[in-house]
């Protein structure tokens, strides 16, 4: 039965009546007795939890300067694209009325584009949360309602000095109304969606910025949020209701042609105060330092046609790097470059459309999960993706060594690092790749957007990034592996390391990365990687990785590293009666190229390091972590790392980081 099976019960409990009426009396009584296998009424009732995306606008007030928070191909507003979290319960009556109580949060995008200079402030509208009671009336799987209650919201000012940097941000909480209206419709299985308009309306504050030296200002939110939610029922009969509900159907099959699943990582990072004589403006703090960051991920796939599928990810991130991820080129948290903002907010990271081509060669069986819809496929075949990604995603994979909510965390490990893959500040970026896939071995190959400047959160199509992957799988002693050769090339606007230094040695009293910026225009870095896994005894593996870049222009997107081994093993506690455990040690040694060190040490600064001299020295890395199973959805890690020669500053350092990872798949 497809997604719209329940239409189709309707039709043919239609055409059934139809042929009851011409029957005979035996044959009628007999379909009679078989009638109430034909009811679909569609109960209601029970307590669930969903998730939603939208759009929103509205007004801060005037003179509040709002931010223009990201909207993607909607026009920016004050709220921008938004996503989030909903609880609630319903309770549907006799006569079909629904009666239900919701609680949920919705929080807004980062910032579109540059602040609205030269405004001394700038207001934002951080989240806004609501208890609503829910009255609806039930047409079988349909359910109009509408809605209202009591909502809250968070703001704050961002105050800004003369050059546009944040020097203050005073926020308070916010309360207010609610009302809205909307529809819900049963999917497939325990699943709902829903489509639903909210005004919220919350109280005017005054921020009082005269210890400032700034004038008070009003803060007024009137909020519109336009949202499309799925949630996910509990029960299917409530003991409680379980005789009103004898005949009906509370659930609908179940569909291969949808699937959803989400996942939340939760990481604080800590390490005690190190050696360190002097920094510089992209140093670690020597005092030592604890921060965390949070990520909350839905995946949602839909099959479209035979072949052709589409995956949406809108993620909620929030929480800082430690040193605000920088002074370590290995960073230790493979979740930081998502980060940086103190409240989540939403930004709709993958978005792409996957096209396979069967050509024969048998089949194989795919599995339900993120970003995998179940199935079988051609064996030898051809894929198109094309859309929004993260060029890890379908590059550089290692069944080992490649996830940091679940393996090791360190950038230098999970990923090669001297690959300055193309990708905005979350690490995406926009493209398209095509992959030939054989029982023994693929060949993939990838055209991507490169950010406008280093360190850029605009991407741009003018200048591109490119990559040819060839993947071989093997067996030694009947044990499987695959290596992995990688060959890359960005263009993009980049600064020359050696040009850079010789106008500098022309006028030292130039500043050497102003210097930089003034001479960037398109150049070409290129690369290889070498990526390696293999299976030594079952839960047991090995991996290995190596990787080179040219280092002659600066690092558009990932981290500073011009080339870097790195290889570990990874093993799961079945040896210890624990099969969903795993343990993990591993190592990565990062270099820099000859161009590339002499800039940092004029003073010069990258992407994640630059302590204004250097005394070089490759910068070495050994973490290991033991991974505890809690549950079939719930992991928890332990997780040293040790830093040798942090920022290739054997001036500074070494640096211990602890860290833990709570991490949820559902």
């Amino acid at each position: 039965m497809n997604r719209h099976g329940q239409s189709w019960e309707y039709l043919c409990a239609g055409v059934g009546f139809s042929v009851l009426t011409l029957a005979t009396p035996a044959a009628a009584a007999d379909m009679a007795r078989k009638a109430p296998e034909l009811q679909t009424a569609y109960d209601w009732t029970g307590f669930y939890v969903g998730g939603h995306f939208g759009y929103g606008g509205g007004s801060l007030g005037t003179g509040t300067n709002p931010l223009p928070e990201e909207g993607v191909v909607l026009p920016h507003s004050i709220t921008g694209l938004i996503g989030g979290y909903e609880a609630g319960y319903n309770q549907q009556l006799a006569n079909h009325v629904v009666l239900g109580i919701e609680a949920d949060a919705s929080f807004s995008s980062p910032a579109d584009g540059p602040r609205l200079a030269p405004a001394a402030f700038n207001a934002t509208l951080d989240y806004v949360s609501t208890v609503r009671g829910r009255g609806g009336y039930a047409f079988g799987n349909w359910m109009p309602y509408v809605t209202g209650g009591f909502a809250w919201g968070h703001t704050h000012i961002d105050l800004n000095d003369a050059a546009g940097n944040i020097y203050a941000t005073p926020g308070q909480i916010q309360t207010g109304w609610t009302v809205g209206a909307g529809v819900e419709f049963a999917v497939s299985g325990h699943w709902t969606a829903k489509l639903e308009y909210d005004y919220i309306d919350l109280t005017h504050r005054i921020y009082d910025l005269s210890g400032f030296g700034l004038p008070s200002i009003g803060v007024d939110p009137s909020v519109h949020l336009f949202k499309a939610g799925l949630n996910y029922r509990f029960a299917d009969n409530p003991a409680w209701t379980a005789q009103a509900a004898a005949n009906a159907r509370t659930t609908l099959p179940e569909s291969d042609d949808w699937n959803v699943h989400a996942q939340t990582t939760f990481l604080p990072s800590a390490y005690p105060s190190f050696r360190s004589p002097y920094a510089g403006a992209n140093s670690l703090p020597g005092g030592g330092q604890t921060q965390e960051t949070w990520t909350t991920t839905a995946f949602l796939g839909v099959r479209l046609w035979q072949g052709g599928e589409f995956y949406f990810n809108p993620e909620l991130a929030q929480g800082f790097g430690i040193g605000g991820t920088l002074g370590i080129a290995g960073f230790p948290n493979g979740e930081a470059q998502k980060a940086g903002a103190a409240e989540p907010k939403l930004r709709p990271q993958r978005y792409y459309l996957k096209q396979t081509f069967g050509l024969g060669g048998g089949q194989e069986e795919v599995d339900d999960g993120p970003n995998q819809l179940p199935g079988k496929r051609d064996i030898d075949r051809i894929t198109l993706i094309v859309g929004r990604f993260a060029v890890g995603d379908f590059f550089d994979n290692n069944s080992y060594s490649h996830d940091p909510r679940a393996d090791f965390m360190n950038w230098a490990l999970w990923s090669s690092a001297a690959y300055d893959f193309p990708a905005d500040l979350p690490g995406y970026t926009n493209g398209a790749v095509v992959e030939f896939n054989r029982k023994d071995w693929a060949v993939r190959a990838g055209a991507f957007e490169v950010p406008a400047d280093p360190n850029s959160d605009v991407l741009t199509y003018k200048t591109g990034g490119t990559v040819v992957e060839f993947e071989e799988r093997h067996t030694v002693f009947d044990q499987p592996g695959k290596l992995r050769l990688g060959a890359f090339a960005n263009s993009g606007n980049t600064g020359n390391y050696r040009q850079a230094l010789a106008i500098e040695d022309a006028d030292p009293a130039l500043d050497i990365n102003s210097v930089m910026t003034g001479i960037r225009h398109d150049n070409l870095k290129y690369g290889f990687y070498l990526n390696a896994e293999q299976q030594l005894v079952k839960d047991i593996g090995l991996f290995a990785r190596a990787s080179w870049n040219d280092g002659q222009t600066e690092i558009l997107s990932f981290t500073d590293v011009d080339r870097s081994i790195s290889g570990g093993l990874s093993i799961k506690g079945s040896f210890w009666g624990r099969p969903s455990d795993t343990v993990g040690i591993g190592g990565a040694i990062n270099g820099l190229s000859d161009a590339h060190r002499d800039f940092l040490a004029a003073g010069g600064l990258g992407l994640l390091i630059g302590d204004g001299q250097l005394n070089y020295r490759p910068e070495q890395i050994l973490e290991t972590y033991y991974a505890y199973s809690v549950s079939r959805n719930l992991t928890v890690t332990a997780d040293y790392q040790l830093i040798t020669n942090p920022a290739y500053n054997a001036d500074r350092g070494p640096v211990s980081v602890f860290s833990a990872r709570f991490h949820g798949e559902f």
